[in-house]
């Protein structure tokens, strides 16, 4: 029987690790998309990288952001209802959109929709492992 990396570690590990993996995936995202918004807004020399280097941090820190909160509170609420399902996936991703969403007007709808994203990606990710 083998065990899972996420049953055995403390939750602060997998918080660190889903930041440092989705950090990347948003300075990978925002060095794609940074030169694709510079020439969009006609810029070159120094202005271009200024802007290209900003996206990339930006990107990086929102993502990471949100994977630190849905992550840590993904396996709080697992480890304290003793329970893999839904529940867990859909209030992590509830309180990961109301974090990430607090700045805008809707931020309520921005939690919502979070959460049910994360919900289907939990059943898209379910129904392949059975």
């Amino acid at each position: 029987m083998e065990r899972d990396f996420f049953d055995e570690a403390p939750c602060s590990s997998i918080a660190v690790d889903s930041i440092i993996r989705m950090g990347t995936a948003g300075v990978i995202w925002g060095s794609c998309v940074g030169p694709f918004d510079a020439n969009k807004l006609g810029l070159t020399g120094i202005a271009r990288a200024s802007l290209v280097a900003k996206l990339v941090g930006q990107y990086g820190l929102h993502w990471g952001f949100f994977a630190a909160i849905f992550s840590f509170t993904h396996c709080g609420i697992q480890r304290y209802r003793g329970k893999k399902d839904w529940v867990n996936t859909f209030t992590a991703g509830v309180a990961a959109g109301a974090a990430f969403g607090a700045g805008t007007r809707n931020w309520k709808q921005v939690a919502g929709v979070t959460g049910l994203v994360c919900t289907l990606y939990h059943f898209a990710e379910n129904s392949r492992s059975v």
